[in-house]
């Protein structure tokens, strides 16, 4: 049977996101199988649309099995590399399927769990009940700090001071539980979970919670895919490009600016470098009134 290769670099919200294009090529070419090769295996594994998945650097007989002599379309391109992602015109999967020749029809991104990944979450989210609605806080992220120079990223991540006030607004409330790396600011008035777990773990996290506060990181792709309304905070990305319109989208009090001087193709570098912040004060960024309300709402 024919082939399509789809070859993913990038983080596992990137990967949550490709679901969605692995979804419309499936519709659009039903009579191909789809083989994904990426750095998340716990994404793919029993995602309906695809026959086989390969860690990236484990390939073995890749050529020879896949490629030679077979009827195979390879797309190893970078979506982040195109033209209308770089000029943000629409959506990061509207233009990844453009960039392979299909029409995005809606489809939205796939995380399906087994039963073991179920109850994690569920444990993990029931070990604090106290009555009162969880909300599942994740103000920082990142890629760890191995490739992050600071604990924090202006670029994404909400302040702390601003994270702390948000709460302090809502933790008489709701019981909040903050999912975070070890090397992340501290709160109060909140659990802390920073445990090492598996990703699909912490996404079944998301959906045995009853409100979320998220910012752009894979927690927010994670609950589109499982279609739980959540909030997020926005700084410098942009909803319109990243996020989705299930989502109650706030952006900052201060429209991000575009480009720094030393900017290139992107108007910042993505790790939050911090002379290129464009923000006088912390009141130009997160409405933390407005944050207050979607999560009541």
């Amino acid at each position: 049977m024919a082939s399509t290769v789809f070859h993913i670099e990038g983080g596992i919200g990137k990967n949550i996101a490709a679901t969605a294009v692995t979804a419309a090529y499936k519709k659009a070419k039903p009579n191909r199988n789809i083989i994904v090769v990426s750095a998340w295996p716990e994404i793919w594994i029993k995602n309906p649309d695809i026959s086989r998945f390969y860690s990236i650097g484990n390939t073995p007989y890749f050529y020879q099995d896949v490629i030679k002599d077979k009827d195979v379309e390879i797309y190893p391109q970078d979506p982040y590399k195109t033209t209308d992602h770089i000029t943000k015109k629409g959506h990061l999967i509207k233009n990844w399927c453009k960039m392979i020749g299909i029409k995005h029809n809606g489809e939205e991104p796939i995380l399906n769990f087994n039963f073991r990944e179920i109850e994690e979450g569920r444990a993990y989210v029931t070990q604090w009940h106290d009555g009162r609605p969880t909300l599942l806080f994740q103000p920082f992220g990142g890629p760890g700090p191995d490739h992050q120079p600071h604990p924090y990223s202006w670029t994404r991540d909400m302040h702390p001071i601003i994270a702390q006030e948000v709460v302090n607004k809502l933790s008489e409330k709701y019981n909040i539980i903050h999912v975070c790396y070890e090397f992340h600011p501290k709160l109060s008035n909140c659990h802390r979970f920073d445990q090492l777990i598996g990703k699909k773990a912490l996404f079944s996290m998301v959906s045995h919670s009853d409100k979320r506060l998220f910012i752009d990181s894979s927690l927010q792709h994670a609950a589109a895919a499982l279609k739980l309304k959540s909030t997020v905070a926005w700084v410098a990305t942009q909803p319109s490009v990243f996020g989705y319109k299930l989502h109650d989208n706030i952006k900052p009090r201060v429209e991000f600016p575009e480009g720094t001087i030393d900017s290139y193709f992107y108007d910042y570098d993505f790790n939050g470098i911090v002379h290129q912040c464009p923000y006088s004060n912390l009141q130009e960024l997160h409405d933390i009134e407005a944050i207050v309300k979607s999560v009541d709402q």
